[in-house]
């Protein structure tokens, strides 16, 4: 309760699935708190249904986005930064909460999210340009090979760093033309699950992303062994987490990413950018059969 005696709305957390906030199906919460063990607020615990409900959802949104042009993917990108610029108090101290730093420092860790989200942006029409491209070859053809997003990814959000890694994670994965189900961290899921609504008042398409929040070993599991989870970022599992979802990967043949040692405030470059992509090449004969359109 305030001094003039006006109890305060607490703000209720939710589930970002398919475009909309549901709670967990299960109807579980867990206690969030701060760096000294104080209540912030009650998170949702997402159920492995929840889990299958977001690639559903993922599956549906990644042919209009992977189908969008880049740049029109840069766009949206960029508005999402605009959001994230407007609501700059709100996760700072979020994230002052939740890592225990001071506001100035929280700060800075902000804005470096908001300044990779736009890094991330432009690199939407570009990466084709570096990852594919003209291959020398001997014979009456020529051949060009061009990447291709790889589909649905799940992402493990990283424990120790609630938005800057987070972002350092997602934005690369949606700027090549997947969609994602994001799995925040499971100390620290309130950045994460407030990323949410900004996305949600921006113009990325329902379902593109979604963030689940809970047991990482829970949420993680499933996605591991989904037969229409395209890759997996293991980022945020622990060592023996990581080899159980490898292994689960293995029987389904996902992409699996496996960083160590990741440091957040250094430049990423463009490894996260083509990590989830996969190279299409096509072979064309070039003279009297280039002529007549023929291609193999």
């Amino acid at each position: 309760m305030s001094d003039n005696g006006r109890l305060g709305v607490f703000k209720t957390y939710k589930l970002f699935v398919g475009g909309k906030f549901p709670r967990s199906e299960s109807g579980r919460v867990y206690e969030v708190t701060d760096s000294k063990g104080a209540w912030l607020a009650n998170a949702p615990r997402a159920s492995r249904k929840d889990a299958r409900d977001a690639v559903v959802a993922a599956r549906k949104a990644f042919g209009p986005w992977s189908g969008a042009t880049a740049y029109n993917r840069g766009q949206i990108l960029y508005r999402v930064a605009e959001m994230l610029e407007g609501r700059r108090e709100q996760f700072v101290r979020e994230v002052a909460e939740a890592e225990g730093l001071s506001k100035s420092k929280a700060g800075a860790r902000v804005d470096a999210a908001v300044d990779r989200w736009v890094w991330y942006a432009g690199w939407t029409d570009k990466i084709a340009q570096v990852a594919g491209g003209g291959n020398p070859v001997a014979g009456p053809f020529f051949n060009l090979s061009s990447p291709e997003p790889t589909g649905v990814v799940a992402v493990l959000a990283p424990q120790d760093s609630s938005f800057l890694g987070l972002v350092s994670v997602l934005a690369p994965v949606i700027a090549t033309g997947n969609t994602a189900v994001v799995v925040a961290s499971e100390r620290a899921p309130l950045p994460a699950l407030s990323l949410g609504e900004v996305l949600a008042t921006s113009d990325v398409p329902g379902g593109t992303v979604n963030v689940l929040s809970g047991g990482t070993r829970e949420i993680a599991a499933p996605l591991a062994a989904h037969a229409d989870v395209n890759a997996i970022d293991l980022t945020g599992a622990d060592g023996g987490l990581a080899t159980e979802l490898e292994v689960a990967a293995a029987d389904n043949l996902k992409r699996v990413l496996r960083p160590r040692g990741e440091d957040w405030s250094a430049d990423p470059g463009t490894r996260r950018l083509t990590a989830f992509l996969e190279t299409k090449t096509v072979w064309h004969p070039t003279g009297s059969l280039g002529a007549s359109g023929s291609s193999y």
